[in-house]
C-alpha cells in the first residue's frame, strides 16, 4: 500500500509524494509521472502522515532552512549498480556539484559513465537524492527528468550555485 500527497513548491507546480509506511519511496516531478505510477499500484491519499515529515523537509527545502534531509527511505526497485549511486549522489553535499566522471570515480567504476546517467535518469526520490547535484564533465548542465534543464538550474540556484548559459559559473 502506498501513500500520497501533492504539494506546490516554487520550481515544481505539482510534486507528488509517495510513501510506504516503512518510509518515502518515490517523488513525481510532474502529473503523468504519478497517474503512470498510479494506474499499477494500489495507492490512498495520505490521511495518517506517512508523507508528513518529507512534505515538511522538502517545504524546509525550498524555504532555504533545510540543507540536508533526514528521511526514512523505502526503495521500491533499482539494481546493485542504480542502488550504489543514488547513496552516492545522496554524498554530495548542498550547493556541490560533481561531474557524471567524478561520481562514476568516486564509487570506483570510472569507465561506467553512462551507466551512471542512466541510474541518475531513474532516481526514484528526486531533490531527496540530489541528482541534479550532478554535472557534465565540461561544468555544463546536462539532463535533468526528461531534460528539465530549467528546473535542474533553479534547483541549484536555490542552493547558490550560479548557472551562466547552461554552465555552472567558476568556483561553484
Amino acid at each position: 500500500m502506498y501513500y500520497y500527497k501533492k504539494i506546490t513548491t516554487p520550481i515544481f507546480k505539482e510534486l507528488h509524494l509517495v510513501a510506504t509506511e516503512k518510509g518515502i519511496s518515490h517523488i513525481f516531478l510532474t502529473e503523468n509521472e504519478f497517474e503512470q505510477f498510479q494506474a499499477n499500484a494500489s495507492i490512498q491519499r495520505d490521511d495518517v502522515g506517512y508523507t508528513e515529515e518529507a512534505v515538511q523537509q522538502i517545504e524546509e527545502y525550498f524555504a532555504g532552512s533545510r540543507k540536508a534531509f533526514n528521511l526514512s527511505i523505502d526503495l521500491q526497485k533499482g539494481t546493485a549498480f542504480q542502488r550504489e549511486v543514488w547513496r552516492a549522489l545522496s554524498e554530495i553535499p548542498f550547493g556541490v556539484t560533481k561531474s557524471y566522471q567524478d561520481v562514476a570515480t568516486l564509487i570506483g567504476r570510472p569507465k561506467a559513465v553512462r551507466a551512471l546517467g542512466q541510474a541518475n535518469r531513474h532516481n526514484p526520490l528526486p531533490i531527496v537524492v540530489p541528482c541534479h547535484r550532478v554535472i557534465g564533465k565540461d561544468r555544463r548542465l546536462t539532463g535533468y527528468a526528461g531534460d528539465k534543464l530549467a528546473e535542474k538550474e533553479q534547483l541549484l540556484a536555490l542552493e547558490g550555485i550560479l548557472v551562466v548559459e547552461g554552465m555552472i559559473k567558476e568556483g561553484q
